[in-house]
């Protein structure tokens, strides 16, 4: 662990929130991010985590076998496994003796001074009780832009910049950016250099891809705020990234 305590946000994506099928959440993955997040929050840190998956976790209630194209499909999705993500949390974090909060955001609520201040201190009221881990989605029965485009990595950039966080760590199915051989790029210092080994491919469960997430930690460390990109399917990870340790892609602060 790192030495100093941090304030991290840390993004899952629902590539490593469901099961491999993509219907459904998987349980043991929860289960163990959350050990994950809770040594940290033992060891002193403030965690928030900006959570997709609520899509993923409709989809077998609604009797469907893949994410739907239709926008009114996704949000009813999104409306039903919402509940199911949040229980998965509450249940995993429990046995970690840690409680959750549910903060759904959009980003008009960031960019409207009110809600934005309003967001702030209550996420600042809640890390400030020692015990709680906040969990944040996007609002997607009602918000559009995180359901096409993003699967929320914008939107953990804006949370770590609305909390003024150490750091941010975007989890995917994937070690980082890779380059034109395969290979995990280690360090990103700028961004102009490596834009041409993005691909727009991305998971079946994913609606961002490789290009959100760099445009998600271009976003950070211009702000100030150091960014990783890393695996979600590797055990260990999160403790070994807020030690310091180079693993993934990391993107220093400007």
């Amino acid at each position: 662990m790192a030495k100093r305590p941090q304030r991290i946000v840390l993004k899952f994506g629902s590539g490593i929130l469901s099961t491999r099928q993509g219907v459904g959440l998987s349980r043991p993955q929860i289960a163990r991010l959350s050990r994950e997040v809770g040594a940290l929050v033992r060891a002193g840190h403030e965690c928030v985590i900006v959570s997709s998956g609520a899509v993923a976790a409709g989809l077998a209630t609604l009797g469907l076998e893949a994410r739907p194209k239709s926008l009114a499909a996704k949000q009813a999705c999104a409306a039903v496994g919402q509940s199911q993500l949040m229980h998965a949390y509450a249940s995993a974090f429990a046995r970690q003796k840690l409680a959750v909060a549910q903060l759904l955001l959009t980003h008009n609520d960031l960019d409207s001074r009110t809600r934005h201040v309003n967001a702030r201190n209550t996420l600042a009221h809640l890390l400030a009780r020692g015990h709680v881990v906040p969990i944040i989605n996007e609002n997607d029965s009602v918000a559009v832009e995180e359901l096409n485009f993003g699967d929320n990595d914008r939107l953990s950039a804006e949370v770590a910049i609305l909390i003024e966080a150490d750091l941010l760590i975007i989890l995917t199915s994937v070690d980082g950016l890779q380059d034109s051989q395969g290979r995990t790029v280690p360090l990103v210092e700028d961004f102009s250099k490596v834009a041409g080994l993005v691909r727009s491919d991305k998971g079946h469960v994913s609606t961002g891809g490789m290009v959100t997430k760099l445009q998600a930690a271009q976003l950070a460390v211009k702000a100030g705020i150091p960014a990783v990109i890393a695996s979600g399917r590797r055990p260990g990870l999160i403790g070994r990234i807020a030690a310091g340790q180079r693993v993934g892609t990391y993107f220093p602060a400007k």
